[in-house]
């Protein structure tokens, strides 16, 4: 299996370190071991290029000691992700650039269609496809007989797609709700512990939480993109992050989460997505649940996803504190499913 990584950031490089350095930790990754990377291209960094392969754990080493390729490596080029995604010989596109809200996806939705349009597998860690132009970018996977998979969008390595692919058979998804995004919750928790909400966001940083720059999930803008991709995918929307309501924590300050604890509720930001007479629907927002509700009981960076079908339900998936290992985890799933036929 020849694999093209667009992006080499956090999930990448952890990939990378999975499939190297720590291979004998993971038996379970013993079916990728003939995984043969022929690029990995970036941005800012350059690009690796070899149709015998990339040396995958040379590549992770000069990534986390310089900060970038080489250009006297073997294999560095200056070609662009849409050049080597039009261009280079390979079975499964890993879409692994970060989302960009403002362009509404782009250019990650290009590289998808143009792999897609060009009879390749994707397997997509960004949510802008999913969230996007799932219907166009799924009819084209169905039209070129190949699989457009992005578990890691919504939950990291959690099986929220293929649960609903595999295992809700026969049944109509009728709503989603949850906490999604791990960041907020993390926030939120401090803060009703006396802390203040900028050293809550500074604090979450240090940990790996939060990004350098948090304003997508302060805002409202990653929970609102994972919530058109559930809405898309298990409900059958054609909704972006733009038609969701949204609702940040932005405003929010210690009284009011402190009033929320001492009427015996918590203040959460839930994710919601429905069905009604109108069509799909999807709502970001602050709600105070009461402290017995489950979703109240999700702390820290965790998260949770409940479905309701006409058959079957309501189905908790709960993820407690989840880091890189198992957003890559999710993405090797999908090349796992590849795999496997």
């Amino acid at each position: 299996m020849r694999v093209l990584f667009i992006g080499f950031g956090n999930v990448g490089r952890r990939m990378a370190r999975i499939l190297t350095v720590e291979r004998s930790k993971f038996p379970g990754m013993k079916p990728l071991d003939d995984l043969v990377t022929v690029g990995i291209v970036t941005r800012k960094s350059g690009a690796l290029i070899s149709p015998f392969g990339v040396d995958l754990e040379g590549a992770l080493k000069e990534m986390e000691s310089h900060g970038s390729f080489n250009e006297k490596n073997r294999g560095f080029c200056p070609l662009t992700a849409e050049e080597a995604v039009s261009s280079l010989d390979f079975d499964v596109l890993l879409e692994l650039s970060t989302l960009s809200i403002e362009n509404r996806g782009e250019p990650a939705i290009s590289h998808v269609r143009k792999a897609l349009e060009r009879g390749r597998h994707v397997v997509s860690a960004n949510k802008g496809p999913v969230a996007f132009a799932y219907r166009e970018l799924s009819q084209l996977a169905d039209l070129a007989g190949r699989r457009f998979l992005f578990e890691t969008t919504v939950m990291d390595g959690a099986p929220v797609f293929n649960l609903y692919r595999s295992c809700l058979k026969g049944c109509v998804v009728r709503s989603v709700d949850g906490i999604l995004n791990s960041t907020t919750n993390y926030i939120l928790g401090r803060m009703e512990e006396g802390t203040e909400f900028a050293q809550a966001v500074r604090e979450a940083q240090d940990i790996g939480v939060a990004e350098a720059d948090p304003g997508h999930d302060i805002d409202g803008w990653d929970a609102a993109a994972k919530v058109a991709a559930l809405a898309n995918v298990l409900l059958g929307g054609d909704v972006n992050p733009y038609d969701v309501q949204r609702e940040g924590i932005g405003a929010v300050d210690r009284r009011r989460v402190g009033e929320a604890i001492r009427s015996g509720r918590r203040l959460k930001l839930v994710c919601r997505a429905w069905r009604d007479e109108k069509g799909v629907q999807g709502k970001v927002g602050l709600e105070e649940l009461p402290m017995d509700h489950p979703f109240s009981m999700i702390g820290g960076g965790g998260a949770v996803l409940r479905i309701h079908t006409d058959l079957m339900g309501p189905i908790l998936v709960t993820q407690e504190n989840p880091d890189l290992y198992d957003t890559a985890y999710g993405v090797l799933a999908d090349l796992l499913s590849l795999k496997h036929g």
